[in-house]
């Protein structure tokens, strides 16, 4: 059997630990993180669609308490790596 070429979903996962409920995440990326009633992210657990990854890296990379994960695709990615 060949081996399949597809490359894994990519997702996208918060820290609760780290987290500090600043709210930027959900402005940089509003299709995927909703906040809840005290201003923490509630991230979807579908896989990131490819049209939203570099939002998602974006986000990532600016979140101010390094809370947020990218896992899969084309390699995991934490804020500030």
């Amino acid at each position: 059997m060949p081996r399949s070429s597809r490359v894994p979903s990519t997702r996208m996962m918060v820290n609760p630990v780290a987290c500090s409920a600043h709210g930027v995440c959900a402005e940089l990326l509003p299709e995927l993180i909703t906040l809840d009633e005290w201003g923490y992210p509630l991230v979807d657990d579908a896989p990131v669609p490819p049209a939203l990854e570099g939002q998602a890296r974006r986000a990532v990379r600016d979140c101010p308490a390094l809370a947020l994960l990218l896992s899969g695709g084309r390699g995991s990615r934490r804020a500030g790596s």
